[in-house]
């Protein structure tokens, strides 16, 4: 039976609507929100004692229901469908005396002004606003001045649509430009998910009298899961909200039946401030074979260690859910600007949202088990937040990291999945620990950190390896005499510290272009100047083209974080890779002098480019991949005398090490320099 019609602008056709319910008969026809899903959104708008119109009724059961449940009883319905209207009338007129149907163009109506309290519409503007053309839009002007005119002031024009986002935009826009408070409720979903994959909204137009002059608009959205609407500051961010949420809908139903090849992100936000609250990854694992236990689990990330390699890649997730051994799972890191009750309040707030992820497959009430690191959600202190006018915002935060320790951390906000500096926290010691057994204290300030900078601990691996390369210097002693380094990119000053400490008759000049991160160095990361140590703020560009052509670093590094977020490579901006400026870093070198470089390059047409212009101007470099980060320690030397095996290579930091290794100096023992340069090769 051929129920649909052959051009849309038939859904305004009175002659297609006879045709149409003659064919269907009795059966009544829902477009879309059946009653149980509406009814708590109808029930907040329509009261017993008002006059409610019904506009494009069809054989919709929603106004028996309405009627039935004690809702409302005055309701008049209306259709252009004689057919349509006979039938209900026949179906409704002995049993809802107070209910009447008659036969009416909603675009011209018979009725007074201010007639109703309530106009309600199920898929009427829908079926009418199919197109933007002309006449289309002409229509709905039509309708909507029609149903102003019959609203008394304060009345309420209830629309149930799927919220297309031309019909949802002439609908906001509309009525919010005559002064109307405007306020989109979505309908929580039917339990037969199949039925149909968009969600219902109700738009909840309210008539207030048009004030003259700019009057602020009223727009606001009820989530499905709140009452408490969100107040959004145009029609065009209301706009987006309905469409994120229709994304999400159709995300939900396409991985509720098949697996994902690509992993899926999405955020899930505060239902007050509209800040992302929970960020979730949805990883397959195809190799895993499925059984009853093991379809679907949620591993809660403990907070702070997001920008771990296991957690914060694609490959680590990979490998974190084929190890979790489940065919499915859903990743979740908890925000920094978030506060969180424990792991018990988590799963409670996530049990109902993650189950829209679940796996194809997955049994009927199946008990789905929520994972994590110790069994806890980790701690994360924030300690410090501002914002750079060359940084952007950033914050300072310790967190506990997998045992024991805590760490120290600077986040730049544009990039909050990077750690640009970190720090290992010593304990704190006895006297400290008494102090906060005894009952009357205070908490501690977060502006008093829990223990001093451990110095002697470098935690980025890309340090570690910078620092072993130092054995590349020239001359047969182990350990450099005098030494010349300048340090481009202070951070937290670890790595300009550490060599500093470690190489005791070592002169640092630091060079550093936002006066903000020597603040964060020097009072949050221990950092601090001497007759030893000179922090210039100054572009590193402009300062080694002062230098140039004076030869006087035996060690020039390069760490250098980029601030533009476009370009593939996010260390060092691009400027400090052509080849004019290159030129000018090897002409303040010394002849053995080592050219050290931190690339984080994802981009690798870039980054052949970069490698090829570095071969260009130093003739021996070699290369340091840090494993499973996209980092590359590259050392340049301008001389290719200094040619040096693996094996000489390794025994020289093995050398280097034993002599940094000073009696009372702490020393790390898991850092072995001789293993930072084994992976080390010529390009």
């Amino acid at each position: 039976m051929e129920l649909l019609p052959r051009s849309p602008r038939e859904f305004g056709s009175a002659r297609y609507w006879d045709c149409f319910f003659r064919q269907r008969g009795q059966r009544p026809f829902e477009w879309y929100g059946a009653f149980p899903e509406l009814c708590p959104v109808l029930h907040k708008y329509v009261r017993p004692r008002d006059k409610v119109l019904v506009v494009g009724c069809g054989n919709s059961e929603l106004s028996e229901q309405m009627y039935d449940v004690g809702m409302c009883e005055d309701i008049v319905n209306i259709d252009i469908s004689d057919a349509v209207i006979r039938q209900m009338q026949e179906r409704s007129g002995s049993t809802r005396p107070k209910m009447s149907y008659l036969l009416m163009d909603m675009l011209q109506m018979d009725f007074p002004d201010a007639h109703f309290q309530v106009v309600l519409d199920k898929g009427t503007l829908d079926a009418l606003l199919t197109d933007e053309e002309e006449t289309t839009i002409a229509k709905v002007d039509q309708m909507f001045a029609e149903i102003s005119r019959v609203l008394q002031v304060g009345g309420r024009y209830l629309c149930v649509s799927l919220a297309q986002a031309h019909v949802l935009k002439k609908a906001v826009e509309y009525f919010s430009q005559e002064g109307w408070v405007v306020r989109i409720h979505q309908v929580a979903g039917s339990e037969d998910k199949q039925q149909f994959v968009l969600p219902v909204f109700v738009y909840v137009m309210t008539k207030f009298r048009k004030i003259p002059g700019s009057a602020p608009q009223i727009l606001e959205i009820c989530p499905e899961e709140q009452d408490k609407p969100l107040r959004m500051e145009s029609a065009e961010r209301l706009v987006a909200a309905v469409k994120d949420r229709q994304h999400y809908a159709l995300l939900c139903s396409q991985i509720s039946k098949t697996p994902c090849r690509e992993q899926v992100s999405l955020d899930l936000c505060d239902k007050e401030s509209g800040k992302p609250r929970y960020t979730l990854h949805v990883v397959d694992s195809p190799s895993v074979k499925p059984s009853r236990d093991n379809h679907f689990a949620i591993f809660i990330i403990p907070q702070g260690r997001e920008t771990e390699w296991l957690f914060g890649t694609e490959e680590g997730r990979r490998q974190l859910a084929a190890s979790a051994g489940f065919g499915r799972l859903l990743t979740v890191a908890l925000h920094r600007e978030q506060h969180y009750e424990g792991m018990g309040s988590i799963q409670a707030e996530l049990s109902g949202k993650v189950m829209e992820l679940s796996p194809p497959g997955l049994p009927a009430r199946q008990q789905v088990p929520f994972l994590s690191v110790g069994g806890d959600i980790g701690v994360r202190t924030v300690r410090h937040c501002d914002t750079s006018p060359l940084s952007g915002e950033y914050v300072v935060e310790d967190v506990k990291g997998d045992g024991s320790f805590y760490f120290r951390r600077l986040i730049f906000l544009r990039n909050r999945n990077v750690v640009q500096s970190e720090a290992r926290l010593l304990p704190p010691t006895p006297l400290q620990g008494q102090k906060k057994r005894r009952k009357d204290k205070k908490k501690p300030s977060p502006a008093e950190p829990p223990g001093a900078i451990d110095k002697s601990y470098l935690c980025c691996e890309h340090h570690k390896a910078m620092v072993a390369g130092l054995c590349l210097l020239g001359g047969p002693d182990t350990l450099p005499g005098e030494l010349a380094v300048l340090v481009v990119g202070l951070g937290g000053g670890s790595l300009p510290l550490f060599v500093h400490d470690y190489f005791s008759r070592a002169h640092v000049a630091v060079v550093e272009i936002d006066p903000s991160m020597l603040e964060v160095a020097t009072h949050w990361f221990g950092f601090s100047q001497d007759d030893r140590m000179q922090v210039h703020i100054s572009d590193g560009l402009d300062y080694v083209a002062k230098l140039a052509a004076e030869a006087q670093y035996d060690t020039v590094m390069f760490d250098v974080d980029s601030k533009d977020l476009t370009v593939g490579m996010s260390c060092p901006p691009p400027a400090f890779v052509e080849k004019p400026f290159l030129q000018k870093v090897k002409s303040i070198l010394k002849p053995e002098g080592v050219f050290v470089l931190n690339l984080v390059c994802r981009d690798a047409q870039l980054k052949e480019s970069v490698l090829t212009t570095l071969r260009d101007v130093f003739p021996l470099l070699y290369a340091r991949r840090i494993e499973g980060e996209v980092n590359e320690i590259l050392f340049c030397q301008p001389s290719p005398e200094g040619r040096r095996d693996a094996a000489e290579l390794r025994a020289r930091a093995q050398a280097l090490e034993g002599a940094l290794r000073q009696p009372g100096q702490p020393w790390d023992s898991s850092y072995v320099l001789a293993d930072m340069l084994q992976a080390v090769h010529i390009l």
